[in-house]
């Protein structure tokens, strides 16, 4: 299994920043996918998610309006896009996979119910 997050790097606040995550190893559609960061000194916290076929998506309060979540199962990708970052925005990015039958709002945002992760991707925002 494996996930491989790309596309971070350093933006100047107000800018854009687009993440793609490639998946492989376990059947992508049958997962729900999930992004997450980490600041430094901080604790991971849950960004935005995605249920398997796309007809779902979820944001953290301070992300909505500014991120996008999409997936494509035919290619294995989930991305993310970053619109008006912040210096806030500011850490590792993470995408996850969650093997869930059901869910809920709480579950989907509870990186303890994610299966699969990522290596991470820088995000530095600079003011």
């Amino acid at each position: 299994v494996q996930l491989v997050e790309s596309g971070g790097g350093l933006v100047q606040a107000g800018g854009s920043l687009r993440l793609s995550c490639a998946a492989s190893g376990f059947t992508f559609s049958n997962y729900i996918m999930g992004w997450f960061r980490q600041a430094p000194g901080k604790e991971r916290e849950f960004v935005a998610a995605i249920t398997w076929s796309g007809g779902s998506t979820y944001y953290a309060a301070s992300e909505k309006g500014r991120f996008t979540v999409d997936r494509d199962n035919t290619k294995n990708t989930v991305s993310l896009q970053m619109n008006s970052l912040k210096p806030e925005d500011t850490a590792v990015y993470y995408c996850a996979a969650a093997l869930l039958l059901i869910y809920t709002e709480a579950i989907i945002k509870s990186d303890s119910r994610y299966d699969y992760w990522g290596q991470g991707t820088q995000v530095t925002v600079s003011s």
